[in-house]
């Protein structure tokens, strides 16, 4: 018996990415970054591959390259470096990068020229997120910068993308601002010579709410998981693959009036059964959940009583008869009644990604519904 486990199914991940395929024309990019989101690099972008999805994401190229040396093939774009960051190794993979300024492309271009073949380029633009991606004042030079590059032969510019800031609200009107300012984007880029492969800008909530976004290739993150972009309602067909279980280390009788765990912020109003849980803050479960958080536990829910510590935290059973190594469910599907994910994010006041993806490494992962080894080929 495990102490503790997240149980990843894979057959969810599968089925996810197969209703978000079915949701679209384009070609499907599932984001397997963040340790595919807490559920496990390689094992969650099999199942990805497995369900339709011929692209995957990364935010870093390590986790890239760890998807080229699990033997995946399928093409793999990759966002984020910093200045000075070697990038040969990923060239020389065949891993697609993003340039959002002209400094970034330039070393992209050092990168093809040392591992000796061209690197795949998507250029990012910024659309009013002021996050990644050139500025519209600065798309000009970008743009020109990577005609020039692909005219020399160090790049291929594979794709023009960009990301959205209220794709989680369908209805906000700066969606229809930055699908705008994407296409005058694009014919900017086509009036400099640039007419790429790929257009992209939809992610998880855009590809479920937004079809005028979805353009050539869409890029579901949370989505592939099962947890819904646009809560409180989670998308039909989509099923949370990730359940997080313990099992009682220890219960023990306690009187009225007792403090439990450190400061006493919980104090027990009757004689009552307190049951220790062997996960803490060090394996993800927030601080935060102290007093507030549900689990559920021998066919109930129960709160966290006290502080959430290191390594464990506490919950007062009453009378009920529990002992140790009873099993205890701190969120999965919610087929049986226990808390999702997005309860955890709820009560918390965060959003179901960082609960998921905050699983520390700790915590072992065990996976079903299992997933042949998947290959695709780049176009």
């Amino acid at each position: 018996m495990q102490r503790s486990e997240a149980r990843i199914d894979l057959a969810a991940i599968r089925a996810n990415v197969e209703t978000l395929r079915a949701a679209t024309p384009a070609d499907v990019l599932a984001v397997v970054k963040a340790d595919g989101y807490g559920h496990g690099l390689v094992p969650a972008a099999r199942a990805a591959l497995a369900g339709g999805a011929t692209w995957l994401g990364t935010a870093f190229a390590e986790e890239a390259l760890a998807l080229r040396q699990a033997g995946i093939t399928a093409p793999i774009l990759s966002w984020l470096a910093t200045p000075g960051e070697n990038l040969t190794a990923a060239v020389a993979a065949d891993i697609d990068l993003s340039a959002a300024a002209v400094w970034g492309l330039a070393e992209i271009v050092v990168a093809a020229q040392t591992a000796g073949r061209t690197a795949r380029v998507h250029l990012k633009v910024d659309t009013g997120l002021a996050r990644g991606g050139a500025t519209p004042a600065d798309w000009p030079e970008l743009v020109t910068a990577a005609a020039e590059a692909a005219a020399e032969g160090t790049v291929q510019i594979i794709g023009i993308w960009s990301h959205f800031t209220y794709a989680d609200t369908p209805h906000h009107p700066t969606n229809t601002h930055q699908i705008d300012a994407f296409r005058a984007a694009l014919e900017i880029a086509k009036d400099l010579g640039v007419v790429p492969h790929l257009r992209h800008l939809a992610n998880s909530a855009a590809t479920l709410t937004l079809p005028d976004a979805h353009f050539d290739l869409v890029r579901p993150g949370i989505a592939v998981y099962g947890l819904s972009p646009t809560p409180p309602a989670r998308p039909p067909g989509l099923v949370p693959a990730m359940t997080l279980a313990s099992h009682l280390a220890l219960t023990k009788r306690v009187a009225a009036g007792t403090g439990v765990s450190y400061g006493h912020q919980y104090h027990t109003d009757r004689g009552a059964t307190l049951a220790l849980v062997p996960l803490g803050y060090a394996d993800g479960v927030p601080r935060s959940a102290t007093n507030t958080a549900e689990v559920w536990l021998a066919g109930r829910r129960r709160r966290i009583a006290g502080r959430v510590c290191m390594d464990q935290f506490m919950l007062d059973v009453g009378t009920d008869p529990v002992q140790a190594g009873d099993e205890v469910v701190l969120f999965g599907p919610g087929h049986d009644g226990e808390p999702t994910a997005q309860e955890w994010a709820d009560a918390l006041d965060t959003i179901s990604y960082e609960i998921v993806t905050r699983v520390g490494a700790r915590v072992p992962r065990s996976y079903s519904g299992s997933t042949p080894v998947t290959r695709g080929n780049a176009p």
